[in-house]
């Protein structure tokens, strides 16, 4: 499940809109994303205060997902980031029937994001040491996983 980007594509004979589609979003999309995104006609009635996203891994790993997200800081401790992993996964193994594990790297400091995670059902497996950069800094990362065969909470 990927962040999805909604495309129009007009027919001969067809009215403008009559076919739709939605395909990935990519890199060169951000015009167009930047479009509707400043638009305050538009953004008066949403307002995207995060992303969640799920990237499959190919070849010999294809059983596995890492998830991830974030949220602006004034939303943090409301049970949002929870219940956004929440509802993923509650699609994400039906979505993706190949999909056996769901991953997710954590900052060994980031407590809040790992009570995300915790609350969400998913396993804390251990700390891999130096594992990720962060500002040019490598840091300790946290494993959590959740299988699709997990009890979901």
């Amino acid at each position: 499940m990927e962040e999805q980007s909604l495309e129009s594509e007009v027919k001969e004979g067809q009215s403008e809109f009559s076919e739709i589609s939605l395909r990935p979003l990519e890199l060169s999309d951000i015009d167009d994303f930047m479009v509707w995104a400043s638009d305050d006609k538009v953004t008066s009635f949403t307002r995207p205060i995060g992303a969640i996203s799920v990237t499959p891994f190919s070849g010999n790993d294809k059983c596995r997902g890492e998830i991830g997200y974030l949220l602006g800081s004034k939303y943090w401790g409301k049970g949002i980031a929870t219940r956004a992993v929440k509802m993923v996964v509650d699609i994400i193994f039906d979505e993706w029937p190949h999909l056996e594990r769901l991953e997710a790297l954590v900052d060994v400091e980031n407590v809040g994001s790992q009570k995300v995670l915790q609350k969400a059902g998913f396993m804390r497996e251990g700390v891999l040491r130096k594992y990720g950069l962060l500002k040019g800094k490598a840091r300790d990362m946290v494993m959590f996983s959740l299988l699709s065969t997990d009890p979901r909470i």
